[in-house]
């Protein structure tokens, strides 16, 4: 290398590692201010008022926006149709399928939200934000592009008068769910309500940058921005965003799910300082005395209503949804450990998903030790928490069942949670444990990750045991237990190495039994540096199915 390169590299090698280590900047807006903190991967670097001129590119935010009109406006507008005709349909779904609206927000499908293909006029697009307050770079449909630079400040802003935005944040819990893996909700919980954003770096054209932007689970804008690609920077980010998120509670759903308070427990009487209680909501503090003898101490905040029936009393009780599962996580269980509680909360919610009754609008579910204990007070600080930073997420895939100590197939312990938990474990490793077919999903589109392929695992089961002998001889091959193989939605095939699960489209071509043969070997390989060598595995699973 001629000496004056060599110079020049040296002087470009402090400024491109201080690239390298640019910090992560988180902008909320919070009451009475907005504000900017600088982040390290592990800790706080530095707090200061949001800078008005501190501006980023739109990025993929731009769809949210789409988004919140067509829910605002009442639009029909058709489903995407994949037809192989666009690159950019990797986003959006395979050959042959569709996409509809809340999927294509949650996948990034831009194709999706043109505003050519739902024929939005610009004008019709400058009144609609105009009458709502919009800047100027919202108003002007043409500036509706990924590069278009906007003030942060003014992006927080309108993101908390944004149309649809309750719509918006719960369906873009899903972004969260389907992040690394699994690995940002299990570090994050069901706080984040966001859309992903990927942009050019603003120095150097061939790196990139991203972030996200939308709101916490109580509604607070907020946007990050950092080096990297936006799932690079969820995943990197997570543990460090868990610590310096704050910790609301989300708004009330409403008092809809309602409880049939010590329903195999007859009850003779409700007083309040020594008088009997009416019929009707009880607010304070009441002695309920059985007809077994046994007495006990509750208390209503006007969400209890003593009800007289043709021959005995009953107490209902009329809950917020997180309420309830706050309520039964304090009656069942408690709010320590963290992480073993946490599990049992998901557990909880997903119970009441599974077994409730209808009530109108709302849930009907008895209070007993045949469904869930319910407290019959409010529920703690500590409770509410937990149930505050699981909101939304229930398990799908499977029946859930749980028990004080005992464990069994698809019923987790509260005993063996808490070993767990003291012994380091996270709570969806604890999930993942106790409810193995399971995954972390949304309440209102509760979806198991894995649509399982019986044929295609049959096929791999049959083919192994051929491919035994030959297999043993490849250094670092390591026959795998247990694994499932999955139904592909888009894109394309991939292993999920912490769950052990293979996502191929099927077995019936040629190219599906390589592919499931692929990813088989990267999942059989995971311990050796042979698992990372693509040329390697695509040359022995051609050997396997071809020769």
């Amino acid at each position: 290398m001629p000496r004056r390169w060599l110079w020049l590299c040296l002087c470009l090698l402090p400024g491109w590692v201080i690239a390298q280590d640019e910090p992560l900047r988180l902008a909320w807006k919070a009451a009475p201010d907005s504000e900017l903190v600088s982040l390290s991967k592990t800790q706080v670097l530095a707090r200061e008022p949001l800078p008005s001129d501190l501006q980023a590119p739109l990025g993929s935010v731009w769809k949210l926006f789409v988004y919140a009109w067509l829910v605002d406006t009442g639009a029909q507008e058709p489903a995407y149709a994949c037809q192989g005709k666009s690159k950019e349909e990797v986003y959006c779904c395979s050959v042959g399928g569709s996409i509809a609206r809340d999927q294509a927000l949650v996948r990034s499908c831009g194709l999706y939200f043109e505003p050519q293909r739902l024929q939005v006029s610009a004008a019709d697009w400058r009144q609609y934000w105009q009458a709502r307050k919009a800047p100027d770079w919202l108003q002007d449909l043409n500036r509706l592009q990924p590069q278009t630079r906007v003030p942060v400040a003014q992006l927080l802003q309108t993101l908390a008068l944004l149309p649809a935005q309750d719509t918006a944040r719960r369906v873009l819990l899903d972004v969260v769910l389907k992040a690394g893996d699994g690995a940002v909700v299990g570090a994050l919980g069901s706080r984040l309500r966001v859309k992903t954003w990927s942009w050019l770096g603003d120095h150097d054209r061939l790196s990139r940058q991203g972030g996200f932007a939308g709101w916490l689970a109580d509604g607070t804008p907020l946007w990050v921005g950092g080096r990297g690609t936006s799932q690079r920077v969820l995943k990197d980010y997570a543990e460090v965003l868990n610590q310096v998120l704050p910790q609301r509670p989300a708004p009330e759903k409403g008092r809809c799910v309602e409880v049939s308070l010590f329903s195999r427990y007859p009850l003779k009487s409700v007083s309040h300082n020594g008088q009997m209680a009416q019929p009707g909501a009880l607010q304070g503090d009441y002695q309920v005395a059985f007809a077994n003898g046994n007495q006990l101490a509750i208390h209503s905040a006007g969400e209890l209503f003593l009800q007289r029936g043709a021959s005995a009393l009953q107490l209902v009780a009329r809950l917020d949804r997180e309420e309830y599962v706050a309520r039964v996580l304090q009656r069942e269980a408690r709010s320590e450990p963290v992480e073993a509680a946490k599990a049992l909360a998901v557990a909880i919610r997903t119970y009441l998903l599974q077994n409730a009754g209808r009530s109108g609008e709302c849930l009907s579910i008895d209070d007993s030790s045949n469904r869930q204990r319910v407290a019959p007070r409010p529920a703690s600080t500590e409770a509410r928490a937990i149930a505050a930073w699981t909101d939304d997420l229930v398990l799908a895939g499977t029946q859930v069942t749980y028990h004080s100590d005992l464990s069994a197939p698809d019923k987790l312990s509260w005993q063996q949670a808490v070993e767990q938990a003291r012994a380091g474990q996270r709570y969806d490793a604890i999930l993942l444990h106790a409810y193995p077919r399971a995954s972390l999903s949304r309440w209102d589109n509760p979806q198991a990750s894995c649509e399982p392929l019986p044929a295609a695992q049959d096929w791999l089961l049959k083919q192994r045991r051929g491919w035994r002998r030959p297999l043993q001889q490849e250094v670092g091959y390591n026959e795998i237990s247990q694994f499932a193989v999955c139904r592909l939605g888009f894109g394309r095939p991939y292993v999920d190495r912490e769950r052990q699960r293979i996502y191929v489209r099927g077995v019936l071509s040629l190219q599906d039994r390589l592919d499931l043969t692929h990813e088989y070997l990267h999942l059989a390989f995971e311990a050796h540096p042979n698992g990372q060598d693509e040329t390697y595995i695509e040359g022995l699973a051609r050997h396997l199915i071809l020769e």
